[in-house]
């Protein structure tokens, strides 16, 4: 007869995982008894009920030692396991209770430094937790998700994220709050081997006409997605981020703009040339955004919130690319 679900679980109880790990680490049933304070019968008998509801051995009665069979060994692996996972969910409860959210979710628009957004969430796991005899970092599980233009609105208003950094101009009637993280200066490159880099500037929109743009998907799926920078009757090659952008800049494929912080240090050492064009400099506002819940925010977005009012925060987040693009 093939033990039922029922069975297994009533009798994979914590208290029996614990049992096994005792009598493996003292080597007996007789010195496990003596630790947990009881007799060795009742360990026997536990251990039966165990191997009948699994329908398997888990000790080798041949030996004289408490001796474990591979089944035993699983078991015992598996449920040292889960009693650490039982042990970490109390704490993470405990800590929860205390006004840290279980789980929180950035959306940053891939034009954000990530090593900045790095550099943020490396401090988060440092804070403390507020809760005596607990230590670990906050409890808050973060949610890190990249987004394209709109699509970084739309992760934000339709509840997907709780926070929003890199965003544009705050969409009409949206329920959210919206800070100033800074400007961003986007300037247009090619490659030196190009041959937009040796015509004469500004660059004529007939001009760029008759060469290819590099553009990144806009990644909105209701909202109405926005390409910016292209000239009607262009050829455009699009990426998926804008790291792919840069690349494929630098390997000549088309034109087009990215952040100054990003392409910088290419200018820099010849790997792209810097040109303007008949648009003139390209400076946008790029803000920070989370919803309005009506409540006061928990303890892990209050954190991010406190950060961003920082100067030299929102400056790194839209300077510090040198060093992480992903």
């Amino acid at each position: 007869m093939q033990p039922n679900s029922n069975d297994k679980r009533r009798v994979l109880t914590p208290e029996a995982l614990a049992m096994m790990d005792t009598i493996a680490r003292t080597g007996s049933f007789a010195a496990a008894a003596r630790e947990m304070g009881k007799v060795p019968s009742a360990l026997t008998y536990s251990v039966r009920q165990l191997e009948e509801a699994l329908d398997v051995l888990l000790f080798d009665r041949r030996s004289r030692q408490a001796e474990l069979t591979a089944a035993g060994q699983e078991l015992l692996v598996e449920g040292r396991r889960l009693l650490h996972e039982i042990d970490a969910v109390a704490n993470r409860v405990r800590r929860i209770a205390t006004g840290w959210e279980s789980e929180l979710t950035i959306c940053v628009d891939d034009a954000i430094a990530r090593r900045a957004v790095f550099d943020l969430m490396e401090a988060f796991y440092q804070q403390p937790t507020g809760v005596e005899g607990l230590s670990g970092g906050p409890p808050t599980r973060l949610k890190l998700r990249v987004e394209v233009l709109s699509g970084t609105w739309e992760a934000l208003t339709t509840g997907h994220a709780d926070l929003a950094i890199g965003v544009s101009t705050q969409p009409p009637g949206s329920s959210v709050h919206c800070e100033l993280l800074g400007d961003m200066e986007f300037v247009f490159c090619v490659a030196p081997h190009h041959p937009l880099a040796t015509q004469p500037q500004p660059l004529a929109a007939a001009l760029l006409a008759g060469y290819r743009i590099i553009t990144v998907a806009d990644t909105a799926r209701s909202l109405a997605p926005v390409t910016m920078g292209v000239v009607p009757g262009q050829d455009v090659l699009t990426m998926p981020s804008m790291a792919a952008k840069l690349e494929a800049l630098m390997r000549g494929l088309g034109c087009g703009s990215l952040p100054a912080s990003m392409v910088r240090r290419h200018v820099d050492a010849g790997r792209l040339v810097q040109l303007q064009t008949f648009q003139g400099a390209r400076i946008f506002p790029s803000n920070y955004a989370w919803r309005n819940t009506g409540q006061p925010p928990g303890r892990a977005l209050a954190w991010w919130l406190q950060q961003l009012q920082s100067p030299a925060t929102r400056r790194s987040l839209l300077e510090q690319h040198e060093g992480l693009l992903l």
